[in-house]
């Protein structure tokens, strides 16, 4: 497509204030873990939104955004045409010298009706997120907003979908079923700041865990593919029996899936490393990113990228959140394989394993 008429907002202030709040974003676990999460904003008939598999925290320093066309984007969702899904084919390419991808949320960004979207993995809504009551919990929570619940779907083009059939016209904040949250506003400060605001409504304590077992972790992890995890946060997941319950009950999120695999392997009492591969074998094509064992702590495998080592900690804290007696919606097999056979994910793995050293 011809890409010469839009105009690059690139030099102007709101597009340095998109930048640094990015990258504010993006350095708080409790909100973006790893190349999760994503921000856009739309000038001159061009959506700018984060590239796909690069990490918000980074906004500053690299060139994370990607310029898409919107009403060709539009135009192929209303036709339900599949070049939407992707959203590459809407790329202005003379905006776009770096060569990246758009989001796998660029359909989301397009569609809603705000200059400047926000949407982040933010723990304490996924720990409300993920609930059987949560719409119960978040009507008292968030009754002074402009709120929506979304059910979860598929993200990306599926998703979008949905927000459509499901958004309020007035909603301003959406709640995304066992995914996360999306903010909406003119400006970038009003979206900051109605962000915040939401962050503040949907805090939830975390309980203390038990101290970690490092000797018996270091123990178990001798002559073994597996070490110490490189945020001492994730121990938390075998450190706190409530959270190691929730963990092994299945998959709560997406990036879980995606970074992590399928649900959370969980050792027995004084059950081996090695007995732990041989009896999960059956159901993975590889050793698993991450061994939970109870009352100890966490290993990962030597291999673990930077992107799993933060969704190994946002498992910790999402699950730290959780009441014991909780009931919980986890993903099911359906959607799991969605994620998991998703052409999309998978190009946004081969970022980040491109991105670990060795």
């Amino acid at each position: 497509m011809s890409n010469s008429e839009p105009s690059s907002i690139q030099t102007k202030p709101e597009f340095r204030a998109l930048k640094v709040l990015s990258a504010h974003l993006g350095a708080d676990p409790l909100l973006v873990q790893g190349p999760g999460g994503n921000t856009s904003i739309k000038h001159d008939g061009v959506l700018w939104i984060k590239a796909s598999g690069t990490w918000l925290k980074n906004a500053c320093t690299d060139d994370l955004f990607v310029p898409v066309a919107i009403e060709p984007l539009l135009d192929a969702v209303d036709r339900q045409l599949p070049s939407a899904e992707k959203s590459i084919d809407f790329i202005c390419q003379a905006l776009n010298p770096s060569g990246l991808r758009p989001s796998i949320e660029t359909t989301v960004h397009a569609l809603l009706p705000f200059r400047v979207v926000l949407h982040v993995h933010c723990v304490n809504t996924i720990a409300l997120a993920v609930r059987q009551d949560a719409q119960t919990i978040l009507s008292s929570r968030l009754h002074s907003f402009n709120w929506s619940w979304i059910p979860y779907v598929r993200p990306g083009l599926p998703l979008a979908r949905m927000i459509q059939t499901n958004r309020r016209p007035d909603s301003n904040v959406l709640i995304l079923g066992n995914h996360g949250l999306v903010v909406g506003a003119d400006t970038v400060s009003d979206a900051q700041h109605l962000l915040q605001d939401v962050v503040d409504a949907v805090q939830v304590l975390p309980r203390t865990p038990e101290p970690t077992n490092v000797a018996a972790l270091k123990a178990r992890a001798v002559d073994t593919p597996y070490r110490l995890p490189a945020q001492v946060q994730s121990h938390a997941t075998g450190c706190d029996a409530i959270a190691c319950a929730h963990a092994r009950g299945g998959s709560l999120y997406p990036d879980h899936v995606i970074f992590l695999g399928e649900g959370t392997v969980v050792a027995k009492p004084e059950e081996a490393v090695q007995q732990v591969l041989n009896r999960v074998s059956d159901d993975v094509e590889e050793a698993p990113v991450s061994i939970v064992l109870p009352a100890c702590g966490t290993l990962m495998r030597n291999d673990a990228s930077a992107g799993q080592e933060a969704l190994a900690q946002c498992l910790a804290d999402v699950c730290l959140r959780i009441p014991e007696g909780a009931v919980l919606n986890y993903l099911s097999d359906a959607e799991t394989y969605a994620l998991m056979n998703w052409e999309a994910e998978q190009y946004r793995q081969q970022l980040e394993k491109a991105r670990t050293p060795g």
